[in-house]
């Protein structure tokens, strides 16, 4: 039986630290450019990281890749939140993660992750949308995919989401059951598949209610690139408003204070999510608890079991969240 290659026997051969090896696979920073690629050549020719003839990319390396586009991890601390979950659950399956940030040029170029070209992934883990020519880009390799709180109406890949809909719907019909009639949405439905579910569900609970839509009360929370923009107000406000997230409800609640406007004496204004923002508003927000570590732990479930070549579909599950109420949507309190 041949003799396992490990870490220590690359760095004995190049004169390297253990070290400086095991930086260079797990794609950590530390060591040059050229002598990571000096590492890396010399573990495929060892054995340590072995080449697939199917799709050229790496196996029995131990290691998940997780993919996400800078325009989320940046501005969105919701996302840290969840890659800091997913280290967790892969670790306990025994998987190392290697997190990459994908640039909107490398997104728009369809340019390859390096953690796919230097073969050093078994599986990859979208972390929140991406376009769809760099989803099938990466799906073209062959590699074990997931998408993780996001879907794609025309790729069909498992995903894991949050009950966007529900969630959202549970959310206006409490803000019809307080009295309101007139409604605003604060997001822009276009940008993710996520945004756009939440916006269903507003819209489904007010024609449940044969309430209307006022387009003035559609509030962009973002541009095109999907970065945040300054909300503007409308001239005329409705009774309370429906939120993309936490952060922009944040956003909004300073927004109409700065107006002078009180919350929630005069507006209603609800989250989703239940993160940080959630409760450093003053009032907190009203929102929807998403289970973030039951939606990482479902995804590296999944993903690990397509690393180990079972034949293994599971569609778009979808986990369940809760309704939290706060004062922002709360008169009694």
């Amino acid at each position: 039986m041949q003799k396992k290659v490990r870490q220590a026997d690359i760095a004995e051969k190049l004169g390297l630290s253990i070290v400086s090896v095991s930086k260079a696979i797990a794609g950590k920073e530390g060591v040059s450019k050229e002598l990571r690629e000096k590492i890396i050549e010399t573990a495929l020719e060892m054995g340590y990281i072995k080449s697939s003839p199917a799709n050229n990319t790496t196996a029995s390396t131990g290691i998940i890749g997780i993919l996400v586009a800078d325009r989320f991890f940046s501005d969105n601390t919701f996302y840290s939140n969840m890659y800091r979950s997913l280290l967790i659950k892969s670790t306990k399956a025994g998987y190392s993660a290697m997190l990459e940030i994908v640039t909107a040029e490398s997104e728009q170029n369809c340019t390859m992750p390096q953690m796919i070209s230097s073969g050093l992934v078994e599986g990859i883990l979208f972390m929140g949308e991406l376009s769809r020519d760099y989803l099938q880009t990466i799906r073209d390799t062959k590699l074990p995919c997931i998408m993780l709180d996001f879907y794609d109406d025309e790729i069909d890949e498992d995903s894991v989401c949050s009950d966007n809909l529900h969630g959202s719907y549970r959310i206006t019909s409490h803000l019809i059951e307080q009295g309101c009639q007139q409604i605003g949405f604060v997001g822009a439905p276009l940008s993710t598949a996520s945004i756009m579910d939440r916006y269903l569900g507003y819209r489904k609970a007010l024609l449940r209610n044969n309430l209307s839509a006022n387009p003035d009360w559609l509030i962009q929370d973002r541009n095109e690139a999907g970065r945040f923009i300054p909300l503007i107000l409308p001239p005329t406000l409705p009774d309370a408003f429906v939120c993309s997230c936490d952060e922009v409800a944040y956003l909004l609640v300073n927004a109409l204070q700065e107006r002078g406007v009180r919350i929630p004496e005069d507006i209603l204004v609800a989250g989703y999510d239940d993160y940080r923002y959630a409760t450093i508003c003053d009032p907190p927000l009203t929102t929807y608890h998403v289970n973030v570590d039951k939606m990482c732990e479902t995804a590296i479930s999944a993903l690990i079991r397509k690393i180990r070549g079972k034949s293994y579909t599971q569609g778009c599950v979808v986990i369940n969240g809760s309704f939290i109420i706060r004062k922002s949507t709360n008169r009694t309190q």
